[in-house]
């Protein structure tokens, strides 16, 4: 089958539109792969050396691959795309599963703020050069963020902006101040910057200038440890590993992607030989696939599996309302009998695999009892109900249908009658991204994180994906003193006092926090399962 690099896709709801691929497209081009003269052998062969990893992931089309435009699949996007193809100035130690990935050199080597954290000085990583060889210095820098900040300048993108809204949010400007350092002054107080810059990538301006704003994407050029080879929409991303990696080649030869949403199809891939690595495996198969020799690997990671409530209207506008869901769930049932343990009970609002993650803010258990006492107290013990927008796939989603509807037998049992309201996985982010619940819903079931530390004030603060409508001055209070507070420690009990509150008040129904369960071939090698979203693919080989 030849690939060819397609099109960009088109921009604004159009270029969302092509996100939805078929089933029947990866059979396809599965077949096609299957016969004389495709498959993994023929990617590997290429360059005459390693062999293909070939990762089926639960996205429904390949992300987009301009620098930050890969968050339009999740975080699965940057995972396997953006991380890939790109580097940032820093990024996520992902080598060591034991422990919470810190933020390290990408890059830059070092960097230091100033006495108040508002602005920061980078000292860049030289002798790097971008995949077509322009050089990676000061100037690629400041090029690449101003095209995601500034709207005066000639190659600012609009879209790019907007998909990396949360990670750029406290840049107001950067500067060269000579060859191989940049300083980033930011709109206040900003002392978690190095976090948000490792999803801030970086593209060749070369390239940039050459394809524009919307044709970059067709040829995606930047420093990563792979380079692009081809795409086909629905099917396939083929990448090359770099040779010339400023950290090293990776083992494989080739990285290729296949989208394949349904879960059944990414098992039957994985055993057909079709790929060799798969996201998100059916629980109910973890143990059929460990005994047929499979790879199964988990970990806890920064991750939360919640409803967000809009606050602003019944029922969930009263507090007893919400704690009285949170009692009304059994978790623990939900993991052991339908998530088959690649899941952990979420009892508060902070995951476990994050620096903020107290014990003692742990609240909520199994008590039914409890949920009809608060329901009474709310004067709603006759029954209500309500509607849940929910995706039907996607990163972090785990099995979204099967779990909501084990919720909604639970709350059912306490009269809180739940509507389900599939949605496919980029439309709701599309909403969700500027503030809105999909469908006219009354919560929304959404996979988030606080990976990235801005995130606390986005999802639950002031920022524009707070779609709860609920605030508490104290919260916000908290966020800001963070935002300012450049001890990480510090930091991070700022975030632990913010969650008890957040406990308490349940703008959210907090349900699990998954294990990232992903099931490898017995002949991939050298992987680590980290406590991250992100994972570090540059070691594995297969054999």
């Amino acid at each position: 089958m030849e690939r060819t690099a397609s099109p960009s896709p088109a921009s604004g709801p159009a270029r969302r539109t092509l996100l939805l691929a078929s089933l029947a497209g990866f059979g396809t081009f599965a077949a096609a792969c299957s016969a004389p003269g495709g498959g993994p052998d023929a990617a590997a062969d290429q360059d005459g050396a390693g062999s293909a990893l070939i990762i089926g992931m639960t996205a429904s089309d390949i992300p987009l691959l301009d620098i930050g435009m890969a968050q339009n699949e999740g975080y699965e996007g940057l995972r396997f795309v953006a991380n890939q193809l790109y580097d940032s100035l820093t990024r996520f130690d992902l080598t060591d599963g034991s422990v919470i990935p810190p933020v390290v050199a990408g890059l830059a080597e070092s960097w230091q703020p100033d006495e108040m954290g508002t602005s920061w000085t980078f000292t860049l990583r030289q002798g790097v050069t971008f995949h077509d060889g322009t050089p990676w210095n000061a100037d690629a820098a400041v090029f690449n963020l101003r095209r995601y900040t500034d709207d005066t300048f000639e190659y600012f993108y609009q879209e790019l902006n907007g998909q990396a809204g949360l990670a750029i949010a406290g840049i107001s400007a950067a500067t060269a101040v000579d060859e191989y350092t940049v300083r980033i002054d930011c709109v206040g107080p900003w002392a978690y910057l190095p976090s948000d810059l490792t999803t801030v990538y970086m593209g060749s301006p070369t390239a940039i200038q050459e394809a524009g704003n919307d044709g970059f994407g067709q040829k995606p050029v930047g420093t990563g440890p792979f380079t692009f080879v081809s795409v086909e929409r629905g099917q396939s991303l083929e990448l090359a590993a770099n040779a010339d990696y400023w950290n090293g080649k990776p083992a494989v030869s080739n990285l290729i992607l296949r989208p394949i949403p349904d879960t059944t199809a990414r098992v039957a891939a994985l055993r057909t030989g079709e790929v060799n690595w798969i996201e998100v495996p059916p629980p109910d198969d973890v143990d059929s696939l460990q005994s047929a020799g499979f790879q199964i690997e988990t970990n806890s990671y920064d991750h939360i599996w919640p409803w967000c409530f809009d606050t602003t209207q019944p029922p969930w506008n009263d507090v007893r309302v919400r704690q009285a869901a949170n009692y009304a769930i059994n978790r623990q049932s939900l993991v052991d009998n339908v998530l088959q343990g690649t899941a952990e009970p979420a009892l508060q609002v902070c995951p476990k695999a994050n620096a903020a993650y107290r014990p003692e803010n742990d609240l909520y258990s199994y008590d039914p009892d409890r949920a009809k006492q608060l329901l009474a107290e709310a004067g709603v013990s006759g029954g209500i109900t309500a509607t849940l927008s929910y995706p039907t796939s996607g990163s972090g989603n785990m099995i979204p249908g099967p779990m909501n509807e084990a919720l909604q037998r639970d709350l059912a049992a306490v009269g809180i009658n739940v509507e389900l309201q599939p949605i496919e996985w980029a439309s709701m982010l599309t909403d969700y991204f500027v503030g809105n619940i999909p469908g006219g819903a009354s919560a929304i079931n959404i996979s988030l994180s606080f990976q990235q530390e801005g995130f606390w004030n986005n999802w639950l603060g002031t920022g524009v994906t707070n779609v709860t409508g609920w605030h508490n001055p104290q919260v916000e209070a908290l966020f800001t003193q963070a935002q300012a507070t450049l001890d990480e420690a510090g930091r991070a009990e700022l975030y632990a006092q913010a969650s008890a509150i957040i406990t308490q008040e349940a703008p959210w129904l907090f349900v699990v926090n998954d294990r990232n369960p992903r099931v490898l071939a017995a002949n991939v090698d050298g992987f680590v399962e980290p406590q991250s979203w992100f994972v570090d693919v540059t070691d594995v080989s297969v054999t």
